[in-house]
């Protein structure tokens, strides 16, 4: 019952509308004093969850995002996308999706990746007859993919609760990544052939296209560079984050010559903002497991699978059906800081490979980015189109289908996650 009134009580400060951070540092806070009638260990367990050196990844990663965001290097990314395939009777959902894949990777994000590319791609496809609900799909399942495509913040912050690798976390996001990206655009065009009313565009020429294609090798290069360093093991995943955030400055300063210093100064001064906030996120997560263990709820749960004799598989199906509930309400940073303290030492008990859970997860809070009440990717596309939230939903529909599809695929098949970090020697 006191576990139920702490994590209720928690729930209904987030849905207040109350920073993540205040809601996790109050209520353990409350469970302190409650149980220990001090809060002597508040001080030492922040330092504790902030003394992390995998923390620098967070900054590194999102100063490269806003610098390559400042650059305008998407609009280079999108016409490629755009000439190359858009010829082709429902090619443009297609480049889309493409559009998508390739700037999840530089954003992290994928709020910024169905920002940036939505307000560009939703007029022209609208304008070559796709039907405007099937552009919100499109965008808001390619928004998604910045969760599952390193390098994800979300992989990150999950990295730093249950001490995983997060290079084996970014290796195995890729494939699965590729797999639901090539799915979602598969369907963008079978669906854009099957209503029969989008045009396909003049094919530009082959000289047109090359140039396109050349314009964007800075966009297409940074994730070979970032994940073939990791997987030749030439740097860490830390070391990744700081050599691409050298590469977004000088593709900003040589190569595009469009990002003054002040530009910088304000991607440094935007990176500062965003990096507190998740630090400070972290320190509530840090005092909200301690709390939580003080109560004894991760050891009452692996007394209830003790008692009902939970295999893995029965364990994951139990969560991923929690997580999918509380993405309806809850935001994908506080699903993760709550839930993973909770259920890691049932994890670990059960042998569960934290590196597959995690791109379980990861897929399970794309779903909470298209689903309602609370689905921000959908206000996302509400916000840049001002279309009624009902047509958003309805056009994201399929794609919460296909996510579902996926997340079932890599369950059934965990080889899918992990071949790439097991052959680049992780877990060995």
């Amino acid at each position: 019952m006191t576990t139920l009134l702490i994590l209720g009580s928690l729930v209904a400060l987030l849905l207040t509308g109350m920073p993540i951070f205040a809601a996790l540092g109050l209520s353990s806070v409350a469970v302190l004093l409650a149980f220990e009638g001090k809060i002597d260990s508040i001080a030492d367990t922040v330092f504790a969850s902030l003394n992390n050196p995998l923390l620098a990844t967070i900054p590194m990663f999102a100063f490269m995002a806003h610098v390559m965001i400042k650059a305008k290097v998407v609009d280079d990314l999108y016409d490629m996308a755009n000439k190359l395939v858009g010829h082709v009777k429902g090619g443009l959902g297609f480049a889309t999706i493409l559009s998508c894949t390739i700037f999840s990777t530089i954003s992290g994000s994928s709020v910024a990746t169905a920002l940036t590319i939505g307000s560009t791609a939703i007029p022209q496809m609208q304008r070559f007859g796709y039907r405007p609900r099937d552009t919100y799909g499109i965008i808001a399942a390619g928004g998604t993919l910045g969760i599952l495509i390193p390098p994800s913040g979300p992989m990150i912050l999950y990295a730093i609760v249950t001490d995983a690798s997060i290079g084996a976390l970014f290796l195995a996001g890729m494939i699965p990544g590729l797999i639901m990206a090539a799915v979602f655009a598969v369907f963008s065009w079978a669906q854009a052939n099957r209503h029969g009313e989008t045009e396909a565009q003049i094919w530009p020429g082959t000289r047109v296209v090359a140039r396109a294609m050349f314009n964007s090798v800075w966009a297409v290069a940074m994730p070979p560079i970032i994940l073939g360093g990791i997987y030749l093991g030439i740097f860490t995943a830390a070391e990744a984050a700081a050599v691409g955030a050298v590469y977004a400055i000088a593709v900003a300063l040589i190569v595009y010559r469009n990002v003054s210093l002040a530009d910088l100064w304000d991607c440094a001064w935007q990176t500062m903002r965003t990096s507190a906030m998740l630090f400070m996120i972290i320190a509530g997560a840090g005092l909200f497991g301690h709390a939580v263990t003080i109560i004894r709820l991760p050891a009452e749960i692996m007394e209830t699978v003790t008692a009902y004799g939970l295999s893995q598989t029965g364990f994951i199906l139990v969560v991923m059906i929690a997580i999918f509930i509380l993405g309806m309400f809850l935001e994908t940073i506080a699903i993760i800081l709550i839930t993973t303290p909770i259920i890691l030492p049932a994890m670990i008990a059960l042998e569960i490979n934290p590196v597959w859970y995690g791109v379980l997860l990861m897929i399970n809070l794309e779903l909470a980015l298209i689903t309602p009440p609370v689905g921000m990717n959908l206000f996302v596309i509400k916000g840049i189109t001002g279309a009624p939230l009902a047509d958003v939903i309805r056009g994201s529909v399929p794609y919460v289908a296909l996510l579902v599809g996926g997340l079932l695929l890599f369950w059934a098949f965990p080889q899918l996650s992990l071949w790439l970090p097991t052959s680049a020697g992780f877990g060995r």
